[in-house]
């Protein structure tokens, strides 16, 4: 993917961010040309507004089986997961303990363990070494009350998927609040917000074509959810005017991922399998994170014996392949992954983990590019070429 004039480039890094596909860009540029009113406004033009903020709730509704009220939009999956965290702790007679899975994105991560210092119980359930959740461990740490459970439906490192219907099935025995971090499935795979039963569900635009700075929190009909800025807006839950050209390119992603979903996944599925294969029987020594459970089709995470996450990153930004050694908040640290630590990996074989997520604009070309890449790293004394060159879009 790139534009005349620049440089090829092979961009493998959705899970930190995606394209802003055409059709997005469109319907926002026509937002901020033709309905700029604000839609809390009761003239005509405020009006116009209100109705296409209405009508892009139910486009995002649509793609997340949820209902249109039950969407709340906000600036996207942090401050979601933060009010939800929040919330959950101010909600009356609440005990003061929260349950999370021990791989959670690190902000939240960071953001649920500074609780510690004011008196909250933080409980961390482990994973076992495909990084999926024990159901075990869970269930033993429901045995007390909590103001909330928070599982993230795919890990953004590994892509690895957990049971989310099993999990909220669980925490209804015993009346818990359930949060789902779905920022990383939402576009690849199906979600229904009701089958699931669970109470919240956090996503940003951007992790699927749609634009930054916009997302939702989606809380079930009838929960009664503590408010995180005051205001009349999205039904007095959160205040401030909304990001209406952001809105509508959100929705027009939702509707674009609803109309390619299943073909898209099945298309991203088999690249992944080529590329893992290629790399498992070409390149000595990877490793690859989570491959035993089910994941999501994007998202491959692995290791190299040897090299480290920067010398392989490296290697692949000199040949225009776009990386990320994790988390793209994270992706400059010098620390080994918590979620590769949580599944049983060394802290100096986590260090040297990549990931390779791929999206609309991967194609076959594109694997073999890596592929090649990554054995030209395992046999230094070969000459570098550019595998930009053979890149097609």
């Amino acid at each position: 993917m790139s534009s005349e004039g620049e440089k090829a480039m092979i961009y493998l890094d959705n899970n930190a961010t995606t394209r802003p596909l055409p059709d997005v860009v469109a319907a926002m540029s026509e937002a901020m040309q033709l309905c700029w009113g604000n839609p809390s406004s009761k003239h005509a033009l405020g009006q116009d507004a209100k109705r296409v903020l209405a009508a892009a709730r139910a486009d995002v509704a649509a793609l997340l089986g949820a209902q249109p009220v039950e969407i709340v939009f906000t600036s996207g999956a942090t401050e979601s997961n933060h009010h939800v965290l929040h919330g959950a702790l101010h909600r009356p007679a609440m005990p003061r303990r929260i349950i999370l899975s021990a791989i959670e994105h690190s902000g939240y991560m960071k953001s649920a363990l500074r609780l510690r210092q004011e008196g909250v119980e933080v409980v961390l359930v482990p994973v076992d070494a495909a990084g999926r959740i024990d159901l075990d461990a869970l269930r033993e740490s429901l045995q007390q009350d909590a103001a909330l459970i928070s599982v993230m439906a795919a890990n953004n490192e590994t892509g690895v998927l957990q049971p989310i219907p099993e999990i909220a099935a669980m925490a209804r025995e015993r009346g818990i609040p359930v949060h789902v971090d779905a920022t990383q499935m939402v576009g690849k795979l199906p979600i229904s917000f009701a089958e699931w039963g669970v109470d919240l569900l956090s996503l940003s635009a951007h992790k699927f074509h749609g634009p930054k700075g916009v997302g939702a929190l989606l809380i079930r009909k009838g929960l009664s959810w503590p408010t995180l800025m005051s205001g009349q807006q999205e039904r007095a839950r959160r205040g401030g005017t909304e990001n209406l050209p952001g809105i509508v390119g959100m929705a027009a992603a939702a509707r674009h991922a609803r109309s390619c979903l299943a073909d898209e996944a099945l298309r991203e599925t088999a690249l992944r399998e080529s590329l893992e294969a290629s790399l498992l029987d070409q390149v000595p020594g990877v490793t690859i994170y989570g491959q035993d459970a089910e994941r999501l089709p994007n998202t491959v995470c692995l290791s190299i014996a040897g090299f480290s996450s920067d010398k392989i990153l490296d290697r692949l930004e000199r040949k225009g392949i776009c990386a990320s050694s994790g988390a793209a908040c994270s992706s400059g640290g010098s620390d080994p992954s918590h979620v590769l630590l949580a599944m049983g990996v060394p802290g100096s074989v986590a260090l040297g983990a990549i990931r390779l997520s791929l999206g609309l604009d991967t194609h076959a070309t594109d694997i073999a590019a890596v592929v090649n890449v990554l054995q030209e790293l395992c046999r230094p004394e070969a000459p570098l070429q550019n595998p930009a060159a053979v890149h097609a879009n």
